[in-house]
């Protein structure tokens, strides 16, 4: 059984058993580049930065919400 990697990304448009080749119908938290070494290969997404240093919540100011932020830079 030849097993070829999903480099070409995710495919949602057709049932997995007729997917094209170099592509997959589930996947989460991956690339087709390894972020490290940039070689093709499955590697993990890259983690986060913080957005600020200062400390979010605390007995004087306690979180009572969250919501999604996107950033484009």
């Amino acid at each position: 059984m030849k097993i070829t990697l999903p480099i070409k990304g995710l495919y949602k448009g057709i049932p997995i058993a007729n997917l094209p080749e170099g592509y997959t119908g589930d996947c989460n938290n991956v690339r087709p580049r390894d972020v490290l070494e940039g070689r093709i290969r499955i590697g993990q997404r890259p983690g986060l930065d913080k957005w600020s240093t200062d400390q979010v919540g605390g007995a004087d100011q306690p979180i009572v919400a969250m919501c999604t932020v996107s950033s484009v830079t």
